[in-house]
């Protein structure tokens, strides 16, 4: 792992950032694409938002990012964002999230199984 700015990763993150906006605001009453393709989209944001930082090894990050995921989705259950103090409606507690769901992670976990496709494509490099 090292320190490795990478142009390339930040306008992915912005341009995945986005359509999680959009997704937020836009699209908020398509139930399908709200509750589900959200989920999905916001694990390969993650590996994206690290990898503009960070070059490391791809699956132990996209792993990384998974355990992450479920930590969060895990503390949902138990309204961390309330014992946090964060307001209902305010950005932290919309970040965070309120609710949990055994859906939200088998949406993590096609998000980072689709991230492991260019992984296992380009496997001499273990990169994306």
């Amino acid at each position: 792992m090292k320190i490795k700015f990478s142009l390339k990763y930040l306008l992915l993150s912005l341009l995945l950032f986005c359509i999680e906006v959009l997704i937020a605001t836009v699209l908020k009453n398509n139930f399908f694409v709200r509750a589900y393709l959200g989920d999905v989209i916001v694990v390969i944001l993650l590996y994206t938002f690290v990898r503009t930082f960070i070059k490391m090894n791809s699956i132990k990050l996209i792993a990384g990012i998974f355990i992450f995921s479920c930590f969060i989705e895990f503390a949902q259950y138990f309204n961390i964002a309330e014992k946090l103090g964060f307001q209902r409606g305010s950005l932290m507690h919309i970040v965070i999230g309120n609710s949990f769901s055994w859906i939200d992670i088998l949406c993590y976990a096609i998000g980072c199984l689709l991230l492991l496709i260019p992984v296992y494509l380009n496997r001499n490099t273990m990169s994306f």
